[in-house]
């Protein structure tokens, strides 16, 4: 696997409720009006430091989209999910922007003293410990 580099964000930022990564910056917010099953959700135009699964149609209150759900690149923990495209004309908007679970991220967090790089470091079997 290998090791994993975390996209360090300047100034407001929301990151990764388990592990505190970065995620997204507050000028990236488009909308705190969406929901997922769990509550609230955020609309973002840009998130780093994530995986992506597999695409899927998934029926959703504005409709049918296409989304795959969104990982923290550190932790693994589900964040959201990421729009590829909207079968309704109306919900094109969302097409290549993300969603990002409310109670799965933090935001304004000091990161200068929460966050630690050597918390997202893996190692692979044909690297030394």
């Amino acid at each position: 696997m290998g090791r994993i580099f975390a996209v360090e964000l300047e100034g407001r930022s929301y990151g990764c409720k388990s592990c505190k990564t970065h995620l997204a910056l507050a000028d990236d917010l488009i909308s705190r009006g969406f929901y997922c099953q769990r509550g609230k959700a955020y609309l973002f135009n840009n998130v780093v430091n994530f995986t992506i699964g597999e695409l899927e149609e998934r029926a959703m209150l504005s409709g049918l989209h296409t989304v795959a759900d969104i990982f923290c690149c550190c932790c693994g923990q589900i964040i959201g999910w990421k729009y590829e495209s909207a079968h309704e004309k109306s919900q094109k908007y969302k097409e290549g922007k993300f969603v990002l679970e409310r109670g799965r991220i933090v935001d304004e967090i000091d990161f200068s003293t929460e966050f630690r790089v050597d918390s997202c470091i893996s190692m692979s079997d044909s690297e030394d410990a």
